[in-house]
């Protein structure tokens, strides 16, 4: 299964910024390997974003209703996202569900509207600190997962990002054997309700993910890639995390 490296600019850029994605773009065509690699940015950014990627490095969406076009004023469908050039999208993301109260039926409603106009989602689940502390982490994400996930037609593209509430933009990390345990939790649950289709289902780490704990997040047990935050919004700090990637990817 081949790595995946997801940035997400979140309300983050102007198109000045557009200069990371020329970066980033020059990078990958400097350093080719088997490792897939996408931004996802703020609507306004996507078309120009996918001009500076010139078809190299892959660019996403952070949020797609679920509805299709109609009076939905501010709203942005998954038809939209694809004619702007984007190819993924991000849903679930715990700032979403907890600012936007969207539950976990939403979420699979967005899931499905992207998968009818072929857009790969990035489906995030997660649990609180509170949760964590009262052991109730795997109940929450399982709970999450079987809710947020609708059942999948043939050819669906779909990564899941676990992302503890509690280590987003906090600094705080999981443990290797935290991260393994929810992750192994969430690749049997997978298996059991998919069975072979659930085989091309990545399984991502986001939450405070920098190149100084990247190589260890990636050397976690069902771990396929990374969703990193702060660190993907300059090319340096980025590129650092897709080279520890590549290295993962030619050993």
């Amino acid at each position: 299964m081949r790595t995946l490296i997801a940035g997400n600019w979140k309300m983050h850029g102007l198109q000045a910024r557009l200069g990371e994605i020329g970066a980033i773009t020059r990078s990958i065509v400097a350093h080719p390997s088997a490792v897939d690699v996408l931004v996802c940015v703020p609507a306004t950014l996507i078309t120009g974003a996918v001009q500076a990627a010139g078809g190299v490095l892959q660019i996403g969406g952070e949020d797609c209703s679920a509805a299709e076009a109609g009076p939905f004023t501010g709203d942005i469908d998954a038809a939209m996202l694809r004619d702007a050039g984007a190819t993924s999208v991000i849903l679930g993301h715990s700032e979403r569900r907890q600012n936007h109260h969207e539950t976990d039926a939403i979420v699979a409603a967005k899931v499905a509207a992207a998968w009818q106009h072929d857009l790969a989602t990035i489906v995030c689940i997660g649990e609180t600190e509170a949760q964590r502390s009262k052991g109730n982490a795997l109940k929450v994400c399982g709970d999450q997962l079987a809710a947020s996930l609708p059942d999948m037609p043939p050819g669906a593209r779909t990564s899941i990002a676990y992302e503890p509430l509690w280590a987003i933009g906090t600094g705080t990390m999981p443990t290797r054997e935290q991260i393994a345990e929810v992750l192994g939790h969430v690749r049997a649950a997978l298996d059991l309700r998919f069975a072979n289709a659930a085989q091309p289902i990545r399984i991502l780490y986001g939450g405070s993910v920098k190149a100084e704990n990247a190589r260890a997040i990636l050397a976690t047990p069902d771990v396929d890639g990374v969703l990193i935050g702060g660190a993907s919004l300059r090319a340096e700090d980025f590129d650092a995390i897709v080279e520890i990637a590549r290295g993962r990817s030619a050993g």
